[in-house]
């Protein structure tokens, strides 16, 4: 693929790419998802493309927002302990109901949380305010509706007098019909998947979460739970990746570690192009003899556009450098092809891979938050020269303080476990003092 902000490198050099330049060459050729329609417990996570307007008011009716009875002011005006207003009850109203009775001058009807206002009825008095018909001291429970007993019939004392709309909830208090209830643009979280069941939608048009098949490379791999042979190490990686983009909000696919043959590998990826809007890689993009992914796709175009397949590249930054972008298969599938240190292949995911996963759900931010704080170090953090450097760190906002954690090996995952934050030291720093102020890229 090509890159946004091209460059040409002297003679007998190979281009050095920056961050920025790398980043901006992913996003400029990963576009969002076609949008799709999506029942509301598969649209969680998605980011909606319509706006959504009411089509009823909610709540669709007045009513009763504690268990207690509806009344008419004018009956219960005036009403104290010692002269308690005495009301005839005329039945039961509860959530759900028909028909309901009206109630006329010195009645009341029994009422549920969530019933429909009787007509007649202004207010509604709690039963803590009643003897709950029992003819004794204030209530402080009462019986379901229907359950009959006690306060469903005959009278009840009321202690307390009303206003009218005490304790009711309008028609279209929420929200009324035609009013703007989401707009397109917005993430559809629990709240939003609640409103959309509430105003009767049972499904909307959204962008689809990506999905990403995350494999990583290397003869040395095998899987948590078996015994370690000689030589051999745990794949770590296709599982710290796919969790990581199920985080980014994609559904992430893990494919068990490759072996270092170059075949094997191309012909895994194409049995996954089935199944992925993105592939990830993580292994074998340097200059060693095994370096499988480089050697499978350096090669591979897309079937039918120009310029397209795998570019390998290194860029000026720490961990990471050599790092692989573009497309694969005859849909022009994403390929990032990360390094297999795990801090750089984390760190990398971070970077470019996490803003690809949010740009293909069509969220708008992509990036991580990025803050200033104090270096809380108990040293000088040297930096290589024309590098820029993310270090691991632990974040204090009430400090307002970054903490490394570890050191800068790209192998150290057990520090980057310990970390929530990415400590960034610029391309024409080489030291950092304590208490300089830096640039923090929150992950946590």
């Amino acid at each position: 693929m090509s890159s946004t902000a091209e460059s040409v490198p002297a003679a007998g050099h190979e281009r050095l790419w920056s961050v920025d330049d790398h980043l901006a060459d992913i996003l400029a050729a990963v576009h969002p998802l076609d949008p799709i329609e999506l029942q509301l417990p598969d649209a969680q996570g998605c980011v909606l493309v319509e706006d959504v307007t009411v089509p009823v008011a909610l709540p669709p009716f007045d009513n009763s927002s504690m268990d207690g009875y509806a009344v008419r002011t004018a009956d219960v005006a005036g009403a104290t302990d010692e002269f308690p207003a005495v009301l005839t009850v005329i039945g039961d109203v509860a959530a759900g109901s028909g028909a309901l009775p009206e109630v006329g001058p010195g009645q009341a009807a029994r009422i549920m949380t969530g019933a429909p206002l009787p007509p007649g009825a202004e207010a509604v008095v709690p039963v803590e305010w009643t003897d709950g018909g029992t003819g004794g001291a204030a209530a402080t429970s009462m019986r379901p509706a229907g359950a009959g007993g006690e306060g469903s019939s005959g009278e009840v004392r009321v202690f307390r007098s009303a206003e009218a709309r005490d304790h009711v909830r309008s028609r279209g208090s929420d929200v009324r019909a035609g009013d703007l209830a989401l707009e397109a643009g917005t993430v559809l979280g629990p709240p939003q998947i609640g409103l959309l069941a509430a105003i009767g939608r049972g499904s909307v048009r959204v962008r689809p979460r990506p999905r990403v098949v995350v494999l990583s490379t290397g003869s040395e791999l095998i899987q948590p739970g078996e015994e370690l042979g000689e030589g051999q190490i745990y794949d770590s990686n296709s599982f710290a990746l796919t969790a990581a983009a199920r985080d980014a909000g994609a559904i992430a696919y893990r494919v068990g570690a490759v072996t270092d043959d170059a075949d094997t590998l191309r012909a895994t990826i194409e049995d996954q192009l089935i199944r992925a809007d993105m592939v990830v890689t993580t292994g074998g993009v340097s200059v060693g003899a095994y370096d499988v992914v480089k050697e499978a796709l350096s090669s591979v175009g897309d079937e039918d556009e120009p310029g397209g397949g795998v570019d390998f590249r290194k860029l000026a930054m720490q961990p990471g450098k050599p790092q692989g972008f573009g497309s694969i298969g005859p849909e022009h599938t994403p390929l990032l092809a990360l390094p297999g240190n795990p801090v750089s292949s984390y760190v990398s995911f971070e970077l470019f891979v996490r803003p690809a996963i949010r740009a293909l759900m069509g969220r708008e931010d992509v990036h991580r938050p990025v803050v200033r704080a104090t270096l809380a170090a108990g040293k000088t953090l040297s930096s290589p020269a024309g590098r820029r450097q993310f270090l691991r760190g632990t974040y204090d906002a009430k400090e307002g303080t970054i903490t490394p954690v570890g050191g800068a090996g790209s192998h150290l995952i057990a520090a980057l476990a310990h970390a929530d934050a990415l400590i960034v030291i610029p391309e024409e720093s080489v030291s950092v003092e304590p208490g300089t102020e830096v640039d923090v890229v929150l992950i946590g």
